[in-house]
């Protein structure tokens, strides 16, 4: 499945049991030997909520949550009819996200909306290692040039880099030394924003344990919150990535995070698994 070009392998584990993911999710990724995606994801049971949802990168690390999952998640539970909720909870890493489907005339899922939760800002929670208490346009330096950064997380740590053109970014050679630089103790994903307007960015993202995605749900609601607390767009607006576009909005009242966006089934199938 896929959400705006963000796409994982995604297993029901009401029927299958996986006993080493890590592994799988490595093999699953590769484009060339395995399936191909940006890793994969367990569609699980859950004692607190509707569902659980499990979530590994390609390199075999377990990440906290995914945005565009969560999507597909919804997507796929309901279209499967593991559920006919159209407003259900989905329990992840990163805590409760509450979801809500829209169908199309054909019954189907094509749009979900996920609240996120509330983004966390403190430097310690995020974590990214700071003097300041909140990282907000700070600077960090990456082979001798000076950069500034945001930092957010969403359950992931995040750090948002404002850019004037992100489309002649060099991000392979950029991406991994943000990832890897000693700021992150868990290492970041890394979103690359150029301001449209008020209610438009584009974004490229370097995520943590996969590289550069098409698209990347949380570091999508991470980038609008870092717009605002730099007073460059309003808190609710288009973000604009290479797999798709995603509706984000910051409630100023509940302090919740929306997320909007597609979920779209590519194929269903079978493999060997040794």
């Amino acid at each position: 499945m896929q959400g705006a070009g963000n796409d994982y392998v995604y297993i029901n584990c009401f029927e299958f049991q996986i006993d080493d993911p890590h592994t799988m999710a490595e093999w699953v990724s590769d484009r060339h030997f395995g399936i191909g995606s940006d890793g994969l994801v367990l569609i699980m049971s859950s004692e607190s909520c509707d569902f659980r949802m499990r979530m590994f990168n390609s390199d075999g690390s377990e990440a906290e949550m995914c945005g565009n999952a969560t999507r597909c998640v919804g997507k796929y539970v309901y279209d499967n009819k593991l559920t006919d909720k159209t407003d259900f909870t989905l329990e992840t890493k990163a805590g409760v996200k509450y979801l809500s489907l829209t169908l199309d005339a054909k019954g189907k899922v094509s749009w979900v909306k996920v609240d996120m939760g509330e983004p966390i800002l403190k430097a310690e929670k995020v974590p990214v290692i700071s003097k300041s208490e909140v990282v907000v346009d700070e600077p960090i330096e990456i082979d001798g040039k000076v950069y500034k950064m945001t930092c957010v997380s969403m359950g992931n740590p995040h750090a948002v880099v404002f850019v004037d053109d992100v489309k002649s970014l060099d991000i392979n050679i950029l991406g991994p030394k943000f990832e890897n630089h000693k700021a992150f103790p868990k290492r970041t994903n890394t979103e690359f924003v150029e301001i449209v307007s008020a209610t438009k960015v584009k974004m490229r993202v370097w995520e943590r344990g996969a590289g550069e995605t098409l698209a990347c749900g949380t570091g999508a609601c991470a980038t609008l919150v870092a717009c605002c607390l730099n007073k460059k767009t309003e808190n609710r607006a288009e973000v604009e990535l290479l797999g798709g576009s995603l509706e984000i909005e910051w409630n100023k009242d509940t302090n919740k995070i929306l997320m909007s966006g597609p979920a779209k089934t590519v194929f269903d199938g079978e493999f060997d698994w040794e």
